[in-house]
């Protein structure tokens, strides 16, 4: 029998995730906050369930604790056939753009994170960067991304793809954008959670 998995909201999964990474890793509210710059308060109440996250908050925390994104907002998948439906995913929002993570997958070779992403009009998001490379397809509408000093417009159809470690940002132009976001984490980015697929439990 097929079995989809059900989706928690980003807000819950973020505060059990971020919870069990810090005692994982042995460090307190204090110290993330140091290293995240996020208020201490802000902190709690992101563990509490309570938080409104935003993407640079994720981010920051995601480079803080040296997990992927992914690791802070995902379940475990354990279902043979997995349905994700977009609209019951919680948005996660920034300057200029909205996430929706759609899966995470994990194998030796590293992880790959897949997002619905919408760019609005009018606004530019900046990244101050992260580790990975990011691949890009546009769906609807035309994309200017900006990494490394250079500038692309991407439109229907097209792809792109860059080491995000550096700072980069995206604008939509002539309207909101559509686009699918692929994460690509190679296998030393990050530590492994125990109890990933190819590592012994």
């Amino acid at each position: 029998m097929l079995r989809a998995v059900t989706v928690m909201g980003a807000g819950r999964l973020l505060g059990a995730n971020l919870r069990a990474r810090r005692d994982e890793q042995g460090i307190s509210l204090s110290e993330l906050a140091r290293r995240s710059g996020i208020a201490k308060g802000t902190l709690s109440q992101l563990e509490s369930g309570a938080g409104n996250p935003t993407i640079e908050t994720v981010f920051s925390l995601s480079n803080a604790l040296g997990v992927p994104v992914s690791a802070l907002l995902s379940e475990a998948p354990s279902a043979d056939l997995v349905l994700v439906r977009s609209a019951d995913i919680d948005i996660l929002s920034g300057e200029a753009i909205d996430l929706r993570m759609l899966r995470r997958l994990e194998h030796p070779g590293g992880l790959f994170e897949i997002y619905n992403q919408e760019v609005r009009a009018g606004a530019v998001q900046h990244s101050d960067g992260h580790p990975g490379t990011e691949h890009h397809i546009v769906l609807s509408g035309r994309l200017r991304v900006t990494s490394r000093g250079r500038t692309e417009e991407l439109g229907e159809g097209d792809y792109l793809a860059f080491r995000a470690g550096g700072p980069h940002e995206y604008e939509a132009l002539d309207g909101p954008v559509r686009s699918v976001l692929l994460l690509e984490y190679p296998p030393d980015a990050h530590p492994i959670t125990p109890g990933s697929p190819h590592l012994p439990g």
